[in-house]
């Protein structure tokens, strides 16, 4: 897969961080967003925010991995989460979490507000903990989202672990300590005391066990969908609980968001091959399954199924269907024990795929930043023209299309 863009020339200032020198202010395909540009040719993004702008050089076909990182960095809990891990994590050994907050602290912590900074740490650290990435081939932005949350979810879930295994040793040998003392006051009431001490020691790493893997991480994007299941034959209703970090749905022509997650959500007939074995029936059955969103996450991360396999042209096609998404998100397809199914979600940031196909095309990112809405592409920031954000809807059926359309939606709920 190769990343087909414009090339920017990239310097370097005094600090370090790479100052973007772009000779245009279109993108990559030539498909402009009604941005501004200062008489030097270079992208000018204006804004009273002291929020930063910065873009992110492009280290061999690395708009997968940059596209991702600007939309997480914009929204706004995951960022402050990630912040708040640099300066409260103890362990002093590198990994791809600490080389985000890295990066995410350079963002906001430096001297410019424009140009673009060197995520070089972080894609080293990528390419060598991961050989998918250890190459200059354009990867999906899909599969680099999934590996990184998850990644960052198994450091984190392993740092709880080890402290509480730290805090355990601690506390056993401060009941040690007790529990010697109980025995010299008193060889009758020793046994008793012993005891009690063991129950809560019990009692509360089964506490800690059982909240070990709830990290931050899942706090923000995990969610959780119900399969419900009834055979035909003997109406047995059985459900299975499934967590997520985000949530793929497939895509149909000139749609929309909401009828998307809709059909996902749709009654599907398990029959023929597909029958489903009924464990009351001991055979297998014809059945009816339904999969319904039970808890919603904070942060909904929504990925479009846009390259999908044509056994005709025995290759994948991108599928530039014209799917409309909403700025206030509200799902439907909860199911009845939902705890919180009233959540609204605000859009906040999307990656965009532009080109032909998986083998051939970019990616950017479009984020909101105080009402308005700014379009990175690798090193170049530009203002997007509210009337140019249709473009990322999709443009038609055709197979083959080179087009701009949405890949991956974030929405954070408004009772964060």
């Amino acid at each position: 897969m190769f990343c087909f863009k414009m090339g920017h020339g990239v310097s370097s200032d005094t600090t370090g961080q790479a100052v973007v020198e772009s000779n245009s202010n279109e993108h990559s395909l030539g498909l402009g967003h009604g941005v501004s540009s200062d008489t030097t040719g270079q992208a000018v993004v204006e804004s009273n925010s002291n929020e930063h702008s910065l873009g992110l050089v492009n280290f061999g076909n690395t708009c997968y991995c940059n596209s991702v990182l600007q939309a997480l960095y914009f929204c706004k809990p995951f960022r402050e989460r990630v912040l708040n891990y640099r300066i409260t994590q103890k362990s002093k050994k590198e990994n791809l979490l600490t080389c985000l907050a890295d990066l995410f602290h350079m963002i906001v912590s430096g001297k410019r507000r424009t140009g673009a900074l060197q995520p070089k740490k972080f894609i080293n650290k990528l390419r060598k903990e991961n050989s998918t990435f250890d190459n200059d081939m354009q990867q999906d932005a899909h599969e680099f989202l999934n590996h990184l949350l998850n990644t960052c979810a198994d450091i984190l879930t392993a740092e709880k672990k080890e402290e509480k295994e730290k805090h355990d040793k601690q506390r056993s040998k401060s009941n040690n300590f007790a529990v010697s003392n109980n025995y010299t006051q008193s060889n009758g009431d020793g046994q008793h005391n012993r005891m009690s001490i063991n129950t809560n020691i019990n009692g509360d790493t089964a506490s800690a066990h059982s909240s070990i893997e709830d990290t931050w991480i899942h706090e923000l994007f995990q969610g959780t969908l119900v399969s419900t299941t009834k055979c035909l034959n003997c109406e047995t209703v059985s459900s299975k609980d499934e967590n997520f970090l985000d949530l793929s749905i497939d895509v149909e022509e000139n749609t929309s968001i909401t009828t998307c997650l809709r059909v996902f959500s749709n009654i599907e007939t398990l029959s023929g091959e597909s029958k489903y074995y009924c464990e009351t029936c001991s055979s297998k059955q014809e059945a009816t399954k339904r999969m319904r969103i039970k808890k919603l996450p904070r942060i909904l991360a929504l990925h479009l199924k846009r390259f999908k396999y044509f056994e005709v042209f025995k290759q994948y096609k991108k599928l530039s269907y014209r799917v409309v998404f909403p700025f206030e998100l509200r799902l439907l397809n909860t199911s009845e024990d939902c705890t919180n199914n009233d959540r609204i979600y605000d859009l906040v940031s999307l990656v965009v795929h532009c080109g032909i196909g998986p083998n051939r095309g970019h990616y950017i990112a479009v984020v909101k930043r105080d009402g308005s809405w700014l379009v990175f592409d690798d090193e170049t920031v530009d203002r997007l023209d509210p009337s140019n954000f249709e473009e990322f809807y999709g443009v038609s059926h055709d197979l083959g299309r080179q087009s701009e359309t949405s890949y991956i939606l974030f929405y954070e709920s408004r009772d964060y």
